[in-house]
């Protein structure tokens, strides 16, 4: 039953990231990037590293992604030539 879970978590992160490279909108991409790291860390949980997990949520899903949507929101969408 065990890898049934890890099967399914693996399934999501794989669907993730193919949301996440085939979405045209960059805010969109971010949050798919996040839910990518937040499940990475899940699947090291499962699979027995709860510590590298830990770094995985802090910096993959919270630290980075707070610093991708701040700099996607100030950049502007049009260029100013």
């Amino acid at each position: 039953m065990h890898w049934l879970i890890e099967f399914i978590l693996f399934f999501i992160l794989v669907v993730t990231a193919l949301t996440a490279l085939n979405v045209r909108n960059l805010l969109a991409a971010v949050v798919a990037m996040n839910v990518f790291s937040f499940m990475a860390a899940i699947i090291m949980v499962s699979l027995g590293a709860v510590d590298v997990a830990f770094v995985e949520a802090v910096a993959g899903a919270g630290v980075i992604g707070v610093y991708s949507v701040v700099a996607i929101r100030l950049t502007s969408r049009k260029s100013q030539d």
